[in-house]
C-alpha cells in the first residue's frame, strides 16, 4: 500500500507538539529531520537538541483526508496559518529488504572486513568480523569507527589485552581479538552496548576472550593498547584515567575526535604520550600514541 507524507518546516520550538498532533491525528509515524543541514554534536548531558530548521514528517495511509487533516492540525496547534508544508507520495516497498541491501562488507585496510550476516565474506582469507547493524553505536560505517579499525589493521593487536572504552556494539575489541589479543575489556556506561558487545563477540567466536563491564568494573591494571572512539570532551576528561590503564610503551588510539579539537586533546595527552600524527577522514579525526617510559 502507498503512503502519504506530510512535511513541515519548523523551528526547534514548534516541533515537539506538532510532531505530538500529527501522532493524535493518526500519522502511522513521526519523524524529525535536518532542514539545513546543520551537524550536532556533543549535546550536554540531559539535552536532546534540534535543528534550527526541524523538518516534521508525519507518514499517513494513502486515503487520508489531507486537506481535512491539515486543517485540524491547524485547529489543534491554534494556528491561523501552518508552517510550510508539502504532501508527497511514498512509495510502499520491502523496507527491511531496502535497509539490508543497505548494508554491505566493508574492507578496512589490507586485511580486515567487516561483513553483514546475510552477505558472504568477499575473502575467506581475510579477518572477517560479522556484524549487523543494531542498536549500539558502531557498524564501520562512520568515520570515527573506520579511522580505528585501519588502525588495527596496519598495527595489528598482538597483546595479552587490550581496552575498548565506550565500545558500543563491541566493533573494535572484537576485530582486536579476531586480530590477535588475547583478551578485551569493552566498557560502557549503556547496558545495551555491553549486550551488543557480549552478543557480536559470541557470533564471531571470541566470546570467552571478552568481558563487557561498566566503566566502575574495569581493572584498574595497565594494558597493552586502549582504543577509545567517544567524543572529544569525555576524552580530556578521562586522560589521566586512560594514562593509568596504558602501561610504559603501550598504545592509545582515540576517536570521535572533530578536525578542530584535534590539537588541543593532542597536546593535552602529550603529558603522558608521544603522540602520533593525527588521521582524517572528512571532517573526524583519529589521534594514537605511545606512553612514555
Amino acid at each position: 500500500m502507498p503512503w502519504l507524507q506530510l512535511t513541515l518546516e519548523s523551528s526547534p520550538a514548534d516541533a515537539g507538539r506538532i510532531a505530538d498532533a500529527l501522532s493524535g491525528l493518526g500519522a502511522a509515524a513521526v519523524t524529525l529531520q535536518d532542514g539545513a543541514d546543520q551537524p550536532l554534536y556533543e549535546p550536554p548531558p540531559g539535552e536532546t537538541p534540534l535543528w534550527s530548521d526541524t523538518r516534521v514528517i508525519g507518514l499517513f495511509e494513502a486515503d487520508a483526508g489531507m486537506r481535512d487533516i491539515t486543517a485540524r492540525l491547524a485547529a489543534k496547534l491554534e494556528m491561523d496559518d501552518l508552517p510550510p508544508w508539502r504532501v508527497s507520495p511514498l512509495e510502499d516497498k520491502d523496507w527491511e529488504r531496502e535497509w539490508m541491501d543497505s548494508f554491505r562488507p566493508m574492507r578496512f585496510g589490507e586485511r580486515l572486513w567487516i561483513v553483514p550476516s546475510w552477505h558472504a565474506a568477499p575473502d575467506d582469507n581475510a579477518t572477517n568480523i560479522l556484524l549487523d547493524p543494531g542498536l549500539a553505536f558502531g557498524t564501520g560505517t562512520h568515520p570515527t569507527t573506520a579511522l580505528c579499525l585501519q588502525w588495527l589493521d596496519r598495527h595489528g593487536a598482538d597483546h595479552p589485552e587490550i581496552i575498548d572504552y565506550g565500545c558500543g556494539s563491541g566493533i573494535l575489541a572484537v576485530a582486536a581479538l579476531k586480530l590477535g589479543a588475547g583478551h578485551a575489556w569493552a566498557v560502557d556506561n549503556d547496558p545495551q552496548a555491553l549486550i551488543a558487545s557480549r552478543d557480536n563477540a559470541a557470533k564471531n567466536d571470541v566470546g570467552e576472550r571478552l568481558d563487557a563491564v561498566a566503566p566502575a568494573h574495569l581493572p584498574q591494571r595497565p594494558v597493552p593498547l586502549l582504543l577509545a572512539n567517544i567524543l572529544a570532551q569525555p576524552l580530556l576528561d578521562l586522560a589521566e584515567e586512560f594514562a593509568r590503564l596504558v602501561e610504559p610503551g603501550g598504545h592509545i588510539v582515540l576517536s570521535g575526535i572533530l578536525d578542530h579539537q584535534a590539537k588541543g586533546i593532542a597536546h593535552h595527552y602529550s603529558h603522558w604520550f608521544d603522540m602520533d600524527p593525527a588521521a582524517q577522514q572528512q571532517e573526524w579525526m583519529r589521534l594514537s600514541g605511545r606512553r612514555k617510559r
